[in-house]
């Protein structure tokens, strides 16, 4: 069994991060920088230099990496606009040459932090986990037994776009309407504040959100995104029965209001006997994706055992 750490690369659309994790879940070094706007290959040698830096010295058994798409064997199959180029990139191939390792796997990053969170996070010694992540899009994960739900064709866990009666025909990122990413994301927030009549200098969601305790239009648009994204997470927990909801991601830090108005909605949408799963905080930050990562390396690599640390 191979106990030399893995380096776990988590590439987001705003910044990408990477670590150097040992066989229980701690990560040794760290390093960030923000995700280049420009093209895939300024993204790719990014992720490459902080993968090198933080693996600098080290004899690793491989390298992880969670990276926003659908990812399919280790290839992007599809991408929004916001990753320039992505579709089509080979993340295993890259990284496995790029960074010298003997091996590679890859993932979508929504997935990582799920696995990242069910292995040492606030889902640690849990079953079934469901993992919501709410920032500037909506995505979720199903992670059962440690590992994730990745689907027929990868596309397991786009919770931003199934559809919402309260988004009615709002444009959604993906360019459909109706979609629950268009009303419930960070996103949806600041476009819903606007759409009210509210401070047009405001862009961030968490200056909106901040703002609900004295401004009714916040207040508004922050209830109508939180009851959205509730009742969706309430039909989730009827379907899957998972033994806690994690809501990570940007929105997890929104305030009171939000959380009341998330887990009230979920309690309504839901059959009585599972109307009281548990939906809490994630536990890692912003370390879950790295985590994730390289947990999932390790399970592809079979050298640790799936439901616990052998």
């Amino acid at each position: 069994m191979n106990h030399a750490p893995t380096i776990g690369i988590d590439i987001g659309g705003s910044k990408i991060a990477a670590g150097l994790v040992d066989r229980d879940g701690r990560v040794l070094r760290r390093a960030q920088a923000a995700t280049p706007s420009d093209a895939r290959d300024a993204i790719l040698a990014t992720a490459v230099r902080l993968g090198r830096e933080v693996g600098s010295g080290t004899a690793v058994a491989g390298v992880g990496i969670g990276a926003g798409g659908v990812i399919v064997d280790g290839v992007v199959t599809s991408a929004t606009a916001l990753l320039t180029g992505w579709a089509g990139t080979d993340l295993v191939v890259h990284f496995a040459t790029a960074l010298g390792a003997a091996a590679a796997a890859a993932l979508n990053d929504v997935h990582a932090h799920g696995v990242g969170e069910a292995w040492c996070g606030a889902g640690a010694g849990r079953s079934t986990v469901l993992v919501i992540a709410a920032g500037t899009g909506l995505g979720a994960v199903v992670v059962l037994d440690g590992k994730p739900l990745q689907g027929a064709h990868g596309t397991a866990g786009h919770l931003g776009h199934v559809n919402a009666p309260a988004a009615g025909d709002l444009l959604c990122s993906c360019g459909a309407v109706g979609h629950l990413e268009a009303i419930s994301s960070g996103y949806g927030i600041v476009q819903g504040y606007h759409r009210l009549g509210g401070d047009p200098r405001l862009g961030d969601a968490r200056h909106i959100v901040a703002r609900a305790a004295t401004d009714p239009d916040a207040a508004q648009v922050v209830r109508t995104s939180a009851t959205a994204l509730g009742s969706a997470v309430g039909g989730l927990i009827t379907i899957i029965d998972p033994d806690v909801v994690i809501i990570s991601g940007g929105l997890s830090s929104a305030g009171r209001l939000w959380w009341d108005e998330v887990r009230t909605a979920a309690a309504a949408a839901t059959l009585p006997l599972v109307a009281r799963t548990p939906i809490v905080p994630a536990g890692l930050g912003a370390d879950a994706g790295v985590i994730g990562a390289a947990r999932f390396l390790r399970q592809t690599l079979g050298s640790v055992s799936v439901k616990g640390e052998s």
